[in-house]
């Protein structure tokens, strides 16, 4: 497997990064190989078998031209300042480009300690990285923003765990790993020469249209702002919960990164938590987006000094930035919240109309404990003019009755946009169809399919899952079983780790 490397990172940015190699892996077993991804990347795995896969991407055999480093960063976890985190169990290797000349960066996770490890042993359990594969694939699948992943390898040693489970390591691609916290180390030392070079190394690489912009700095953070916007919009049309969105985890290019402690909602509850360390609620489904702009306010303040030299205009224009994002987000939102209600008109005029249909669906959605999933879905066959399924997911039927009248005079008015009168309840059913997804990582069945992999070697459960999830808006009756929420038991004491 020839790996054509231009590592940038590594060139560009001394003193941003510490050099490291990655740990041996005893007895190396391949467990998963994203092919399809492998051949986007133009990576040539023809010649190679298991075995040979399973050396490269354990770290055993480093590429020629690799460049194993562990990234510096600091990060602001669950509100808390930490100034030294950095890569503790991950090195990037090197970066490549894919077909499309877009730059990705190649990253073992789970490969040993670095030094950024902190004292941890910088493994990774094989569960902890296989749900990373279900759930970043999925995520991927239903065109969100996200890092990948490329394989898996089982180490065939033990990581002291409570209770000790299998090793593994995880190969990630991801835009780049430049994340907020990237910034923050070095702002926090007040060494904005080096704020300054990585602001401008992330412009070149992101946002290259603004390397010779007077207003650069603003209107990177700008286009930061905008990228996290869409993303948040687009967890929340899913219903899904990061878990940990602390500014070490929010990467600069927009994508979803580190899936540790989260879960896809089930019955819609904006304080839905998940995360065994998110005590106080404060990564909640329906904190998200207020965090997020939480975060951004953290990149912001390392970028002051370069906006503008005068210090108070510079957090005036900041702080005029910040105060968009919210506008941001709410046009985002609107637009994937018509787009899963079938309604086509992108018309300022109707944006309180359709924002209270939105907030009047989710209010019944929760006063009436209904899954968030299936009611998006099951509004697709009302579309269609079946209304079995979604009635039956309502103990309310008046009260969802008198919202269905608004929805279709909604829906009414703009039928011309859909073709003819005839057509036009087919046309928005099967657009509905392609944004309210039939299949999602259900918990209870991620967990079993993680379980059967860690603890009896059985990966039967995680492939017939993880092909589910690859097609998540086509209803395939094979995967029926897979859609069917968990028990209210499951859900009210389920709780997911960070797997560190």
């Amino acid at each position: 497997m020839k790996f054509i490397f231009d590592n940038s990172y590594a060139r560009e940015l001394k003193g941003f990064y510490e050099s490291s190699l990655p740990s041996a892996s005893a007895a190396p077993e391949l467990v998963y190989f994203n092919s399809s991804l492998a051949n986007q990347l133009q990576l040539n795995q023809q010649n190679l078998n298991a075995a040979e896969l399973a050396d490269i991407f354990s770290g055993n055999r480093l590429p020629e031209h690799a460049e194993p480093i562990a990234q510096a960063y600091a990060g602001h976890q669950f509100g808390q300042f930490n100034p030294q985190l950095g890569d503790g169990r991950a090195l990037i290797l090197g970066e490549i480009l894919d077909n499309d000349k877009n730059r990705f960066d190649i990253c073992l996770k789970g490969s040993g300690k670095t030094p950024y490890s902190r004292g941890g042993d910088g493994k990774a359990a094989l569960a902890a990285m296989l749900r990373e594969v279900l759930i970043a694939e999925a995520m991927h699948a239903l065109g969100i923003p996200t890092t990948r992943s490329l394989a898996v390898v089982g180490t065939g040693e033990q990581v002291f765990r409570d209770p000790p489970q299998p090793g593994a390591v995880l190969t990630r691609t991801a835009a780049s790993h430049i994340r907020i916290g990237t910034f923050q180390f070095f702002a926090a030392r007040e060494q904005y020469d080096k704020v300054k070079t990585l602001a401008d190394y992330s412009i070149s690489r992101h946002d290259s249209d603004l390397i010779d912009d007077k207003q650069r700095y603003v209107k990177f953070l700008r286009a930061v702002i905008n990228r996290q916007a869409l993303l948040i919009a687009k967890w929340m049309g899913v219903g899904f919960i990061h878990g940990v969105m602390n500014t070490d985890n929010i990467t600069i290019a927009g994508e979803t990164i580190d899936y540790g402690p989260c879960a896809f909602m089930e019955n819609y509850d904006p304080k839905a938590v998940f995360s065994s360390i998110d005590h106080q609620g404060r990564y909640a489904y329906g904190n998200q987006p207020a965090i997020a702009q939480w975060n951004l306010a953290r990149l912001a303040e390392t970028l002051i000094p370069l906006i503008d030299s005068d210090k108070d205009k510079a957090v005036e224009i900041a702080t005029e930035e910040l105060n968009g994002f919210a506008l941001a987000y709410q046009n985002q939102l609107r637009k994937v919240m018509r787009q899963k209600l079938g309604l086509k008109a992108d018309n300022q005029s109707l944006n309180d109309t359709d924002d209270k249909l939105v907030t009047d669906w989710l209010d019944l959605l929760e006063k009436n404990t209904v899954d968030f999933t299936l009611a998006f879905r099951s509004l697709c066959d009302m579309a269609d003019g079946n209304s079995e399924k979604l009635l039956d997911l309502f103990a309310d039927k008046p009260d969802v009755e008198l919202w269905l009248a608004e929805w279709q005079k909604r829906c009414k008015s703009e039928d011309a946009l859909w073709g003819n009168t005839g057509s036009a309840n087919e046309s928005r059913a099967n657009a509905m169809r392609k944004v309210n997804p039939w299949i999602i990582p259900r918990n209870h069945r991620v967990e079993e399919a993680l379980q059967a992999a860690s603890d009896l070697n059985n990966f039967s459960l995680f492939e017939n899952l993880l092909a589910a999830l690859e097609q998540p808006y086509i209803e395939q009756t094979k995967f029926e079983s897979l859609t069917i929420p968990a028990s209210a038991s499951f859900t009210d004491n389920y709780r997911t780790f960070c797997g560190t």
